[in-house]
């Protein structure tokens, strides 16, 4: 056992920090500009490829206009949690047209996405019960299954057999089958007619995380349910206010029960201050904008045709991606830190991702097209993936 250093208890860090330094680590960059497809980060302006900001509403001005009324009629914050003096008008009529939205009883609205997953599998679930979740999942998502304290089994990736061998290890215990709806390292899309249909023959409680497919994959935004559908047969759908949305927070949508009961017991909405009047004002702008300029979406499909097809005319390694979401696997991690450094000077932001976030041997730059890119834009960018590609070898 080491040592404690009684000056400094915290000192330790340092030595367990040296190894992710030594892989390129370091602080995120700073935004210094509104969050466009074109932005100011540490000085630099570069073409923005690492936001969620999916249709382009982080800096819409209807959204801007929205959260300045709000802020004016409401005040700055609510100062207090949901459940005692901190729903206001604005947080009802949201929840309300979020489940109209996405055609099922109820919504409830928590302070993030992360908060939403995490609470949720944490308050529907006990000791007793079993959580099937798929190998990729959300980080949100296995936090909130260890929290609920029940057995966790985990089936490979998308892999309807392996899914089916542990619901059968799961028989005739309350089980829950948890999936990503749009899986975000590699942009690919569940199974999700496969993943139900497994989950429906065993009895099991569906969820789906559609952080990345809100207002990108369905009728006007609808998410994975709506875009393969199956709406009345996927118990519990998450989605976010926070990508493309553009703004902040993580919605539930399923029966009255379900949300009745993370009324009474998710510990998130329990305990956490509502969201802001403009937070919530902004979000239903920005429902609107779904609801009447279906334009936005195929013109994030467009550009995500246009740039796919480019990288992958480079010679680029694009995994499997399926979405607006499409990695570029260099395989270490330092190489791909310094890919990503390579490309900010030549003017292009793409983060890299590195292990533990993914698999040791592919790491990779992950790249998010938006609708509000332009062909220039995009261009610029291939542009700037071929000069550092070729420079280091990757192609």
């Amino acid at each position: 056992m080491s040592a404690v250093n009684h000056t400094d208890p915290l000192a330790y860090l340092a030595a367990e920090l040296e190894p992710i330094k030594a892989s390129g680590w370091k602080r995120a960059r700073t935004l210094r500009s509104a969050q466009g497809p074109v932005a100011d980060f540490d000085g630099k302006r570069v073409v923005n490829l690492s936001s969620n900001n999916y249709l382009g509403l982080a800096d819409d001005e209807r959204l801007k206009e929205a959260a300045v009324k709000a802020v004016e009629q409401y005040g700055a914050g609510s100062a207090s949690v949901r459940t005692i003096a901190g729903t206001m008008s604005l947080h009802v009529l949201l929840e309300e047209r979020l489940a109209a939205f996405k055609k099922v009883e109820d919504v409830v609205v928590f302070q993030s996405g992360f908060t939403a997953n995490a609470g949720t599998v944490a308050a529907i679930l006990g000791k007793e019960d079993v959580i099937v979740s798929d190998r990729l999942n959300h980080a949100s998502i296995i936090d909130g299954a260890r929290l609920s304290r029940a057995e966790i089994k985990v089936y490979e990736h998308a892999d309807i057999d392996s899914l089916r061998a542990k619901l059968e290890e799961a028989k005739s215990r309350r089980t829950l089958v948890v999936t990503d709806g749009v899986f975000s390292m590699d942009g690919d899309v569940a199974p999700l007619p496969d993943v139900v249909a497994a989950a429906e023959e065993y009895g099991a409680i569906i969820m789906v995380d559609d952080a990345h497919a809100s207002g990108v994959m369905g009728s006007n935004g609808r998410g994975t349910v709506d875009h393969f559908g199956l709406h009345g047969r996927v118990h519990i759908q998450v989605g976010t206010l926070s990508k493309a949305f553009g703004v902040l927070g993580g919605y539930v949508a399923g029966s009255r029960n379900l949300i009745d009961w993370l009324h009474a017991r998710g510990r998130p909405f329990l305990f956490s201050s509502s969201h802001p009047p403009a937070v919530v004002a902004a979000c239903l702008a920005g429902l609107d904008i779904l609801e009447n300029e279906p334009e936005r979406i195929e013109r994030l499909w467009s550009n995500t045709r246009f740039f796919k097809a480019g990288l992958t005319a480079l010679g680029f390694d694009t995994g499997k991606s399926q979405t607006p979401i499409t990695p570029v696997i260099i395989g270490g991690d330092t190489e791909a830190v310094k890919f990503s450094a390579d490309l900010f000077d030549a003017g292009v932001f793409a983060q890299s991702i590195v292990f533990p976030t993914v698999a040791k041997g592919s790491a990779r730059v992950r790249t998010i097209v938006t609708a509000t890119h332009t062909e220039q834009d995009l261009q610029e960018a291939l542009d700037a993936f071929e000069k550092v590609g070729r420079a280091s070898g990757i192609i």
